[in-house]
């Protein structure tokens, strides 16, 4: 018989991701309100529709406290970081910054991105150009990382150099968002 470790009921937790390590499957999330660290399980994030997600990203969980401490059960929502919003130099309009929420989200899937380097690029369904995606942009999103095929919502603008993406939502969200 499998042992079964005693839940104690789910408590809802607003507080900012410490760090989270997709390799490792799992990182650790502080409370707004204090406390000892909240345990965040890929499988959870995965739950949620991401692979990653940003450290320092606003983070609202239902957790239950086991033997082992407190972990996240089910996220409910997810912000971008706090601190200055990244803007790519002169691509972006003041009007259009402003504005984001109102451009359209369009679906895409990730040809590739490198986090080292910085940047990668996604390809929106049935447009033949590269869309181009800065690791800033994707940090601003709640993001950490993309990987080759993941399917994604962009909001986009058009650039000195073609389209880039001045938001990316995980296919999920873009969903909950409408697209």
């Amino acid at each position: 018989m499998e042992h079964m470790e005693q839940v104690s009921d789910r408590a809802q937790v607003q507080g900012r991701v410490k760090w989270f390590d997709p390799a490792k499957g799992f990182g650790f999330i502080v409370s707004g309100a204090g406390g000892p660290d909240i345990l965040l399980h890929a499988n959870v994030l995965r739950n949620f529709g991401q692979g990653s997600i940003a450290d320092g990203a606003g983070i609202e969980v239902f957790v239950q406290a086991t033997a082992r401490g407190s972990q996240a059960v089910e996220i409910l929502s997810i912000s971008p970081p706090e601190g200055n919003p990244f803007i790519l130099g002169e691509d972006i309009p003041p009007e259009v910054a402003e504005s984001l929420v109102d451009l359209l989200i369009e679906p895409a899937r990730v040809k590739w991105f490198d986090k080292a380097k910085g940047f990668g690029f996604a390809n929106v369904f049935s447009r033949a150009e590269d869309v181009f995606v800065h690791v800033e942009v994707l940090r601003q999103s709640g993001l950490a990382d993309l990987q080759a095929g993941e399917a994604v919502g962009l909001r986009i603008i058009e650039g000195k150099r073609g389209r880039m993406a001045v938001q990316v939502l995980s296919w999920e969200s873009a969903l909950r968002t409408g697209m």
